[in-house]
């Protein structure tokens, strides 16, 4: 790659990855952003007083805690509560209060904050136990991070199940502890990886050797080697449709082997939001030397023969470079941006074709926080155990941040957000629009009645999103979270396409929904464009810190 421009479209957390690590091994880099707000789906805002995150929610190794304890989840398993510095068991624990009580590593294995660290950023979060709570019509029940706490709770409503899964557990979990070996940060998209890999990493590749049969595997397939238990078998498929937005069968085991091996390692929600990982990136980028263009539109990608030339903006003006990479989605880069002559057509029908996630419905609200002393964060509600949990409108997710960071809304107020699935298909900006949005969030009020059963009279700002909303702030494809590939039912697109110079980050190609998998793919983009020896210095000294 030619020491010259870069041009990222789009301030996702995978363009704003891309971006960064390209600046910091010393290129000139230029993101341009169609919204006046970076940070893509993980953007935040402020409506009188009250600050939302637009996106994500949940967070694990956003930061190191050098005192932390090394144990991996396996071994945690010999540990009794008992020993435990704080106590587990209690519902009303404040997250704030006491040490954390869960083990962590000096070096997280999370891609976004191996990319901070290499940016020299870092961030202020706060620590919580319970990682949220799970409603079923039939009860409720705490979900912890530290796994024998975990079980414990699954037990009390199935102890067979809490069996099986133990045995489901360990199955993904031998695979993380070769997985966890490689960081992230060590990876790229061509041949020149296997020199590096065997070099550094084979003691991590001869622990990974024995699970290769369940790394292309899916979830469904490990649950159901192990699982028996209606019940589990539920669990697991919710768990794993809000991870990646398909059930078991359709989840990739390694996905699920990550989450359930950092999620152990603890769980924090970032001081600011949401937009202090936007904020930590875009002050990376520009330390060192890229910059971060607001509203900024990219009409269309220039190409010529074959090869990227640059990128023509809305306003007209032309900016030119031999490497363009697009945070946009795929439809959105094929339909939007290259003209159709620019693919060919195979290529481009095939990719078009690609099935395609959902959008959601979200409710937004500034609420009064009186009496709401021993209120939790994260809750989970599925509505009717008769209905597939992919039905819209019956999986509801809940986040309630001003629990952990009070400054996110006025004093004596919290911040509530709200979501679920909710089809593109059918919606339309008429005159029903605004009753239409009122009636479909009306199954969001009653997850939050769950948890708030008077919170309908405590509201003081309310703001519903459609997947109208998701299209147009951020420029997405049916306003959709990327593709629904089912595990062993095709590949995810790479970053690579046809085009000479033309790469892609972001949820179109990584599976899984969420921070680290997007993060992971500006690393790979990145690393993949620069000769071995520079992104292995930029290794050396980010793990040797």
């Amino acid at each position: 790659m030619p020491d010259n421009n870069v041009i990222v479209i789009g301030s996702g957390i995978g363009g704003l990855t891309a971006a960064g690590l390209l600046a910091r091994y010393g290129k000139r880099v230029v993101v341009c952003e169609s919204h006046t707000i970076a940070g893509g789906a993980a953007h935040n805002f402020r409506r009188r007083g009250y600050e939302f995150d637009s996106g994500p929610s949940f967070y694990c190794g956003l930061t190191d805690d050098p005192s932390g304890d090394a144990r991996s989840p396996l071994e945690e398993d010999s540990l009794t509560l008992r020993s435990r510095s704080v106590s587990l068991g209690r519902r009303s624990q404040s997250p704030l209060s006491g040490k954390p009580s869960f083990a962590l590593s000096h070096q997280s294995l999370n891609p976004l904050k191996q990319v901070l660290d290499v940016l020299g950023e870092s961030l202020k979060t706060v620590r919580y136990e319970p990682l949220g709570h799970y409603h079923f019509p039939e009860g409720s029940f705490p979900v912890y991070s530290h796994a024998l706490a975990y079980r414990e709770e699954i037990a009390k409503i199935t102890p067979q199940g809490a069996i099986e899964l133990k045995q489901f557990e360990e199955r993904l979990l031998c695979l993380y502890e070769g997985m966890k070996g490689i960081p992230t940060l060590a990876l790229r998209t061509d041949w020149q990886l296997i020199p590096v890999l065997l070099r550094r990493y084979l003691p991590s590749l001869w622990k990974i050797l024995p699970h290769l049969p369940i790394l292309q595997a899916s979830v469904g397939d490990v649950m159901d080697a192990t699982v028996q238990d209606p019940w589990v078998r539920r669990f697991i498929d919710l768990e794993c449709f809000l991870l990646s937005g398909l059930k078991a069968h359709g989840t990739i085991a390694p996905e699920v082997a990550f989450m359930l091996g950092e999620r152990s390692r603890g769980v924090e929600y970032p001081l600011g939001g949401s937009g202090a990982i936007v904020s930590a990136l875009v002050r990376g980028l520009e330390r060192w030397g890229g910059k971060l263009l607001l509203g900024c539109h990219v009409e269309q990608i220039l190409v010529e023969t074959g090869k990227v030339i640059g990128v023509r903006l809305r306003n007209g003006e032309i900016i030119k470079a031999s490497v363009v990479i697009s945070n946009a989605s795929m439809w959105d880069t094929y339909n939007q941006l290259l003209r159709p002559t620019d693919l060919p057509p195979t290529y481009r029908n095939v990719a078009l074709e690609t099935p395609v996630i959902d959008s959601f419905m979200h409710l937004h609200l500034g609420i009064r926080a009186d009496n709401l002393e021993n209120l939790t964060g994260h809750h989970v509600v599925l509505h009717d155990t008769s209905k597939d949990i992919t039905v819209p409108g019956n999986t509801c997710m809940i986040s309630i941040p001003s629990v952990w960071d009070a400054k996110l809304a006025p004093s004596g107020h919290h911040v509530v957000h709200a979501y679920t699935l909710e089809p593109h298909i059918g919606w339309e900006r008429n005159d029903e629009y605004p009753q239409k949005k009122s009636e479909k969030a009306q199954t969001l009020y009653h997850a939050l009645e769950r948890i708030i059963p008077d919170v309908r009279e405590r509201v003081e700002l309310e703001l519903i999103g459609t997947p109208l909303t998701h299209a147009h702030y951020l420029q997405r494809y049916r306003g959709t979270y990327g593709p629904a590939i089912a595990a062993g039912k095709g590949m995810f697109p790479s970053m690579h396409t046809p085009i000479s110079g033309l790469y892609r980050v972001g949820d179109s190609t990584m599976p899984g929904i969420g921070v680290p998998a997007v993060a992971a793919s500006g690393i790979l983009c990145a690393n993949s464009l620069v000769n071995v020896r520079s992104y292995t210095e930029i290794l050396d000294k980010a793990l040797n810190n």
